[in-house]
Parts: structure tokens; sequence; C-alpha cells
């Protein structure tokens, strides 16, 4: 399939003035200015280089074939944003090229494409001539924009007068029923209220749907898993993975960009038994730590421990919580039969235990390590052990054609029901 979309060595730079002189310099600011420069040392080329710069994109190279869904991810300042702006034409490239084959709908920040003194009414005839489309054809497509972004009651008065969810709907609306051939979305969904971005992700799938192209930055991982086919990870400005494992690029990005931010800080944690080594939520492979899962998924957790001082009533083991901060349980390797415990002896432990199957509802979760000593004390407790884990349960997959979404409740077992 021949590329919409071709990225060829793409970088942005982006100047950082630290020394610039006000809007409106004083008298003697513009003097002293003056003298800096004439007793200066430093040759004029250096003078100049005194302004800063850095690179926002650097080596940026991908295709996109028509009718792909990509989602674009990355930490804050990895350069989402700024790739989305060179596409959409709002700033110039300083290296490289991007070629785009179609019209070009982008929604990259609220209002973005409206002007604020016409009406919503106007700017929707507004945004349709600048996507290169005639007035009739507007005008086919004007009834169900308005109706899609509810704004109907607010047609006639002028955009700045409009709430920044108003904007972000009516531009939404414009952008998705005014049919571009690339359909460029930023973060900006996440203005809206819950049930518009419902409306919002159920329209993006109708787009990719009809063969259009879209690209999609969200921090909102469920949201990518859901809708993209193909993720471009960004990191400093460069595409660290663009790969269609939807899953893997996931996990990858949100170990990095919280499962370290959260428990590595406080590794290693010792005490006069101990020293933990590692703590993580995983799937499939015990030792690649994954903070994202389906509520079909396998969800474990691995411990990773040495133990100095072996005493028989040594254990460590999770307490697990909510996001409202419910305590569902705690468990600890001293559970089971003493002969059975997975510590015996002093030396380097690795520890896992399954949850399980089809357990927990979607939702966010904290998984909290402790250890104690069996019925004596605790040497971390669960109220105030800092080495936490954060992993979340996206949706729902019961086998029943009936559960897709978040069932009422704390948990979402799957009990196994029979006749006698």
């Amino acid at each position: 399939m021949s590329a919409i979309i071709t990225v060829d060595n793409l970088g942005k730079q982006y100047a950082l003035s630290g020394t610039g002189a006000p809007a409106y310099a004083t008298l003697r600011e513009s003097l002293a200015d003056a003298a800096r420069r004439l007793f200066s040392r430093a040759p004029a080329s250096a003078q100049k280089e005194a302004a800063r710069s850095f690179w926002a994109l650097r080596n940026v190279s991908f295709d996109v074939a028509e009718g792909e869904v990509v989602g674009i991810v990355g930490r804050n300042g990895a350069g989402k944003s700024t790739l989305l702006k060179v596409l959409s034409r709002i700033t110039a490239p300083s290296e490289g090229m991007a070629r785009i084959r179609g019209r070009v709908g982008s929604l990259l920040e609220v209002g973005t494409g409206f002007h604020p003194e016409l009406s919503g009414r106007e700017n929707i005839y507004f945004n349709g001539a600048i996507l290169g489309l005639r007035k009739h054809e507007i005008r086919a497509r004007f009834d169900e924009i308005v109706e899609f972004s509810g704004v109907g009651d607010f047609l006639d008065i002028p955009i700045k007068r409009y709430s920044s969810g108003m904007k972000t709907r009516l531009a939404f609306s414009v952008a998705a029923h005014l049919e571009p051939e690339i359909m460029i979305v930023d973060e900006v969904l996440s203005v809206g209220d819950a049930e518009f971005q419902r409306k919002c992700l159920g329209k993006i799938k109708d787009v990719a749907s009809s063969g259009r192209t879209v690209l999609f930055v969200s921090h909102n991982m469920n949201t990518v898993r859901q809708l993209c086919n193909r993720v471009i990870l960004l990191s400093g400005g460069k595409i660290q993975l663009d790969t269609y494992d939807v899953g893997s690029a996931i996990d990858t990005y949100a170990v990095a960009a919280t499962l370290t931010r959260r428990w590595q800080q406080s590794m290693p944690v010792s005490t006069e038994f101990f020293t933990l080594n590692a703590f993580h939520s995983f799937s499939d492979n015990v030792e690649s730590p994954r903070i994202n899962f389906g509520n079909a998924d396998s969800i474990g957790i691995f411990i990773d421990v040495h133990v100095h001082r072996y005493v028989p009533l040594l254990n460590f083991g999770v307490q697990l919580s909510d996001s409202s901060g419910n305590e569902l349980f705690f468990s600890l390797s001293t559970d089971g039969a003493e002969k059975d415990w997975p510590i015996q002896g002093a030396g380097r432990h690795k520890l896992f235990a399954y949850l399980p199957s089809r357990f927990l509802n979607a939702g966010e979760y904290t998984a909290r390590f402790i250890a104690s000593l069996h019925n004596e004390r605790w040497l971390l407790d669960p109220e105030t052990s800092e080495v936490v884990i954060n992993f979340t349960v996206e949706q729902n997959s019961l086998i029943s054609p009936y559960w897709r979404m978040r069932r009422p409740g704390l948990l979402a077992p799957e009990l196994d029901w029979r006749a006698i």
C-alpha cells in the first residue's frame, strides 16, 4: 500500500534565548547592553551564540500507509506535539522533509483554526474553506456537524464566548465530519466530558474503518490500545520504537514513564533481615515488568529479595488496593503450608504469584510491597511501605456477550456457574 505520509530525516530546532532584550528597553538598559558588547572579550560570533537552541525533533523518519491508525506516544517534551504541528503545516521543519498526500484535518489545541470573532456557524464554513471544500459540500454536512457537537443553541454566538469544552466539541466535529483524508488529533479530547469523549472515540473508529488515516496523540494508553494498529514511541525528539505490536509499545512506554518513576526511586530497600532488589507486576514473562493489562490477561507479582538473616517467620508479600484507597486483600509468602514456603534459608530468592484469573474489575490499582516476621512485627507494613506498583486493568473481556464495560463493584470475578 502506498504511503500517504512520508517523513524523512525530519528535525525541528527551537532557539532558547536567555539574554534577549525586553520588548521596550530603557535608555539605561540599551547603554548597558552596548557597553557589555563593546568590552566583552568574546568574539562577535560567540556573542551571537548566546541564544542557545535545542532540537525538539531530530532524525525522525517513518511512512504511514493509507488507512492506518497510528498512535504517537511519549513523555511530556518527547516531541509529539511538535511532530503534529510540522505535519499540519503549522510550523516548518528545520531539516528534512514531510510529504503528505491529501487534505489534513487537525485538532491540536482548543480553538485551533477558529477565528474568535466569528460565530460557530461562520467558523464551520471557515474551516471547510480551509480544507478546500465548496460551500455546498459544507452545507451538506452542516446539520450532522452541529448535532454531533451539541452546540446548536450557541451557533450564532462568537467563538470567543465559548467554553473550552464547547470549542473542543465543535472543533472535533468539524474535523471529523468534513472528511479529510488524514485526521490528526492531539490530547485535546481530555477537555471534553466523558460522554463526549466516548462519542469522539466512536467517531475516530468510524473514520478509521472508512479507510482514512489517523494520527493520534494521547497519554491514555487504554484509548491507544482500542484505536491504534500501530504505535510510534518518541523519546527526546527521536523515535525509540515504531511497531505494530501495540501492546508491547504501550508496555515499553508505561514502564519507562510510570513504573520506573514510581518504585525504582526506593530501590534497593534494606533491613537487618533482607535487601529488596526488584518488585514489579508482569504477565507472561516473570522478569519483564508490565503495568497495563486486560481483564483476561495473567497478572502476576514478582519479588527479587536477598535474605541476610534468615528466620522461619520471615515473609514477603503484597497488599492490593484500588484507586479509591479500598484495601482489596494482602497476601504473604507464608500463607500456605510451612513445607511449601518459598524461602527456606538465607541467600537470593526470586518469588512470584499470580492473581486469580479474571478477578479484578477494570480500573487502576496499587500493589504495595510488605514484609514481616509472621505474627510478631511488620518490617514493611501496608500503611507505610513506599515500595509500590501502579497498574491498570483496562477493560473487561468476559466470555459472556453481555459484559464489555466495567462491571459494578470492586471486583469482577468470573464464577463457574453450573446446573445440578
